[in-house]
């Protein structure tokens, strides 16, 4: 494994082969991806810390999902990768799905774990009002964001029996810089959908039966909008998909990503 620095955004590269790209969500960093790298073995893995995030938290002027998209999109140009498969979870999905629309050429096929094109109506006042609490009270807040967050969207048997796996979500939650926390939400509340007919390549979206963020009819109905895409939900399973099942992400990543490169 390597780290990266472009344009202040931290990268890490495992491996060799066809690129896959790997978005984090809010509140996550490229260690999102650490249960699935197994599946990847046979791939060039690349995972950036967003900005705002993890060790990309210090940034200047405000974040955005086209900055985002620009910030991905500057990734695999300095590391030359005209082509990949693209991953995301949760915010990374929105940003998943932007690229793919703007730039087809690099998108060879999207993995999404709790997908959503865009939060809720509802939902934006309580990702503003979180993003305002980070902002104020600190790492105080931060800490009460990550308790209120592992409540809600993990899984009553995470919960119960996933202690590990509810460390790790407060964990990374905990560690966020609140500034660079608030500007991601801020970012997150003001997220517009795509246009899902823009997007050309194979898909493939995996939600857990009590994912309140992407809940399975709201991930159904994103399907059914991309003829040919795979849904699968995971009974006993919240919103931190690859934490809560990573053995069954890794294989559902493996296969999909298996038969892509049948059809190369």
């Amino acid at each position: 494994m390597s780290l990266a620095w472009i344009d202040g955004v931290a990268v890490e590269v495992d491996g060799e082969g066809d690129a896959v790209v790997l978005v984090h969500g809010l509140g996550g960093t490229s260690n999102n991806w650490t249960p699935l790298m197994g599946a990847l073995a046979r791939h060039r893995a690349i995972r950036p810390d967003l900005p705002g995030s993890g060790r990309s938290a210090r940034v200047e002027g405000a974040l955005s999902i086209e900055r985002y998209v620009e910030c991905v999109k500057a990734v695999c140009d300095r590391l030359e990768v005209k082509r990949a498969h693209l991953v995301g979870h949760s915010l990374g999905t929105i940003v998943c799905f932007h690229l793919a629309a703007r730039f087809p050429s690099l998108a060879r096929s999207l993995a999404l774990f709790g997908p959503l094109l865009a939060p809720p109506e509802a939902a934006r006042p309580n990702i503003a009002a979180r993003g305002a609490k980070a902002r104020s009270e600190g790492v105080a807040g931060m800490q009460a964001i990550a308790e209120a967050i592992v409540q809600a969207a993990t899984s009553t048997d995470t919960r119960a029996t996933r202690p590990v796996t509810v460390a790790l979500v407060r964990e990374s939650l905990m560690r966020q810089d609140p500034e660079g926390y608030a500007r991601s939400c801020e970012a997150l509340a003001a997220a517009q959908p795509v246009d899902t007919a823009a997007i050309k390549c194979p898909v493939l979206l995996v939600t857990g039966e009590e994912d309140a963020v992407a809940p399975p009819q709201s991930v159904r109905s994103i399907g059914d909008r991309m003829p040919g895409t795979r849904v699968v939900v995971y009974p006993r399973c919240g919103h931190w998909t690859t934490y809560e099942r990573p053995e069954e992400c890794a294989r559902e990543l493996r296969d999909f990503l298996a038969a892509q490169d049948r059809k190369a």
